[in-house]
């Protein structure tokens, strides 16, 4: 389980003070939704659980480890952006591989494959990422999220701009892959309609608190 406790973060924006106070918990095998209007921290909570921003306060723990002050490349977590962040000149596996680049995991061609599938993208190992469509360039980038074999997964709006069909199928797709997997999946967006479709509680980011819905 990851449990978010107090953490306290405050920044300064135009002279005035913004703080941010969250407590939440995520299950293995869960989805969790955050939704929130723009400027009211889902971003921020996603970079305070993956390190890139550092508490004042509170924790950060999961399955009983405190992972609070540790660095974003040690974590248990993978984030997947609203930009697909692609190579477009390079091919869907070589893209899928670049995930694990840089990290003590090897890139192991038959977990390749079996990703692949899972994203339904069987096939498409050779095709240039610039030839395929948003939803398919999408599907690539969870893929490569994927295949560095995470426990947590946070999603930051990754699918606003595909049409609603593909947005659709992406989500129910997230969701197979939560369940398939045991992972906890934490989902920024800002329509509450793809937490009604996936997430197995909800929670409203306000006044920089976050509250279950």
């Amino acid at each position: 389980m990851l449990i978010i406790k107090d953490i306290l973060y405050r920044y300064k924006s135009q002279n005035q003070e913004i703080t941010y106070n969250f407590s939440l918990e995520a299950k293995r095998g869960e989805i969790v939704g955050i939704v929130g209007a723009s400027g009211n921290g889902k971003s921020t909570l996603l970079d305070l659980i993956s390190g890139f921003l550092k508490p004042i306060s509170g924790t950060i723990s999961f399955e009983s480890k405190d992972i609070t002050t540790l660095p974003p490349e040690k974590r248990p977590i993978t984030i997947l952006f609203q930009k697909y962040n692609l190579f477009e000149h390079l091919s869907v596996e070589k893209n899928i591989i670049l995930g694990v680049s840089g990290t003590s995991k090897k890139p192991n061609m038959k977990e390749v494959h079996k990703i692949l599938n899972e994203v339904g993208l069987n096939g498409f190992e050779t095709k240039i990422s610039a030839s395929l469509s948003g939803g398919q360039q999408q599907r690539v980038a969870l893929a490569r999220s994927l295949l560095r074999d995470k426990p947590i997964l946070l999603l930051d709006e990754p699918f606003s701009g595909l049409d609603y069909e593909t947005r659709a199928h992406m989500l129910t797709l997230v969701q197979n892959i939560t369940k398939s997997k045991n992972i906890a999946t934490i989902m920024v967006t800002h329509e509450p309609n793809d937490c009604k479709q996936i997430s197995d509680k909800t929670y409203e980011v306000k006044d920089g608190k976050l509250t279950r819905q």
